[in-house]
């Protein structure tokens, strides 16, 4: 590996063990420090991870034994699943579900302990990233890396896209790398001496700044995913009108069908009952034909 690239993955591990609300200003102040070097533009391109990938980075560096046994299961199941049947692979499910359900809640744990709250739709996305770890192995080297971006996920079947992998990481060279374990912060004594800043407000207008730039980073990232989910709701709006009136019109079709049937029903019993006047006629003519033959015999035999 160059060693610019370990720089970059050494710079990274650092930014992405960071508190999400950090990550911006840190990195743009990492490449600010690096300008005129070959590193600088790498740095200013990370991307700033999303709370579930920001959860799960922070779990692979505080729970990182837990983390290897997690991966650890994982390939010991992957191993094991060829040569199950269809009830064991439904345990095997179970059982994985399990082991991502308990690790999903140690990494809401730790996420609190950061002072984070996470929701349920988070949470989802947290297990549906250790799941994939879990089934795919290059999930889990991703996953290992603490340098997630954004959530993974993956079918169980197949592995996950290599193109969404590369772009589910903050660099190519995420994928091999483990993650530096550490220590949640301790609070230190309170700082008792206060001394004026002469800079205050040109480091409060700096802050703000930042805070302005990561707050409309972290919009145009939700813009972005609600566009999508808009999107999704009209196609599948679309969908549901074009089934509605399909559906519609077998009804008028089944209606016109069961009249039909109706109709035809009637007209069945009109013509048995004329098959059956028929019949006695027929019977009353045989019979006539009958004796008016015997009636001739006799009379050509004489």
């Amino acid at each position: 590996m160059a060693e610019t690239e370990a720089d970059l993955l050494e710079i990274a591990d650092e930014l992405y063990a960071l508190p999400l609300a950090e990550f911006t200003p840190a990195r743009d102040a990492r490449a600010k420090e690096l300008k005129g070097t070959p590193a600088a533009a790498r740095v200013k391109a990370l991307r700033k991870p999303s709370t579930a990938a920001w959860v799960v980075n922070l779990l692979v560096r505080r729970e990182a034994a837990q983390v290897d046994q997690l991966l650890s299961v994982g390939a010991a199941l992957r191993e094991a699943q060829a040569a199950m049947s269809a009830g064991e692979l439904r345990a095997l499910t179970k059982q994985r579900r399990q082991v991502t359900a308990a690790v999903t809640t140690q990494a809401r744990r730790v996420a609190a302990e950061d002072g984070a709250r996470i929701t349920e739709a988070v949470a989802e996305q947290v297990e549906s990233t250790l799941t994939a770890a879990m089934v795919d192995a290059e999930c889990g080297r991703a996953v290992r890396s603490g340098l997630l971006v954004s959530a993974l996920r993956t079918t169980g079947v197949e592995p996950m896209d290599a193109a969404d992998l590369a772009s589910a990481v903050a660099v190519p060279e995420a994928l091999g790398f483990s993650a530096t374990a550490r220590e949640a912060p301790r609070p230190g004594p309170p700082d008792l001496h206060v001394v004026p800043d002469p800079d205050r407000a040109a480091k409060a207008r700096a802050a703000a700044e930042e805070r302005l730039a990561a707050a409309e980073e972290e919009y145009d990232a939700a813009r972005a995913t609600h566009e999508e989910a808009a999107g999704e709701v009209e196609r599948l709006s679309a969908r549901a009108l074009q089934l509605e009136a399909e559906t519609d019109e077998l009804r008028r079709r089944l209606a016109d069908l069961e009249e039909q049937a109706e109709a035809l029903e009637e007209e069945l019993a009109e013509a048995e009952e004329v098959r059956d006047s028929t019949a006695a006629d027929l019977r009353t003519a045989t019979a006539e034909r009958d004796s008016a033959q015997a009636a001739l015999e006799r009379v050509r035999s004489r």
